[in-house]
């Protein structure tokens, strides 16, 4: 089994290989933010916050920061690049909605065997908002959730969402500290796995059914 401080960083590694150099890209909050940091040298991004930011940099350091002027999307500091620019919130949306972000990363409360998407509430819990996610995951390119396998032991990937939909088949991917999954017409396929874990660890942990990539090869960070 994995140290619990290194899943994080393991899927956001796995996740960097999808990205391809000047992909649009929307990060959620959480774990997805750290996808970045482990690009290749000759990968370069262009990171989108659906608050008005195309060419978001790295969260600033320290004194760095300027909170009163420059947040993502999550309210938290961060910072343009050289060349970034931005926009107003109708434009941000625009963008979104007219398909000209390849690819979002997102997290996940539920995800089902049919690609449907649950992350944005929990019944009787405080909700901040439900920030773009809705817009995400029907305008972006490629979809992919980013998340840990299970929440207390629990699986998180299901046979169908058990919380209120963000959008019903909507994602293409999914990455986990155990395996990749592809979501196709047909369900889901494991196309790739964690040595650290069987096939038979990663089916006790997900609820929904899937197969297995008839090429199925280890998960190389």
């Amino acid at each position: 089994m994995m140290d619990p401080k290194e899943l994080k960083p393991y899927i956001a590694a796995r996740v960097a290989k999808e990205l391809k150099d000047g992909d649009v890209v929307n990060l959620g909050i959480g774990l997805p933010t750290l996808v970045p940091s482990f690009l290749l040298p000759d990968v370069q991004v262009i990171l989108q916050s659906e608050n008005g930011i195309v060419g978001a940099g790295t969260a600033p350091r320290g004194d760095e920061s300027d909170p009163a002027h420059i947040t993502d999307a999550a309210g938290q500091p961060s910072s343009v690049v050289p060349g970034g620019a931005f926009i107003d919130s109708s434009v941000s949306f625009g963008l979104i909605r007219g398909g000209h972000v390849d690819c979002t990363i997102l997290g996940a409360l539920e995800v089902d065997s049919e690609g449907s998407l649950s992350n944005w509430i929990i019944p009787g819990k405080k909700l901040p908002g439900m920030g773009g996610a809705m817009d995400l995951v029907v305008g972006a390119k490629k979809v992919i959730v980013a998340m840990e396998h299970t929440a207390k032991g629990k699986p998180k990937i299901l046979t169908k969402c058990r919380l209120p939909f963000t959008a019903v088949n909507c994602v293409d991917m999914i990455v986990t500290e155990m395996g990749v999954f592809e979501v196709t017409g047909d369900g889901l396929l494991l196309t790739e796995y964690n040595p650290e874990y069987t096939v038979d660890d990663i089916r006790a942990a997900t609820e929904a059914d899937f197969e297995l990539a008839g090429r199925l090869k280890p998960i190389l960070i």
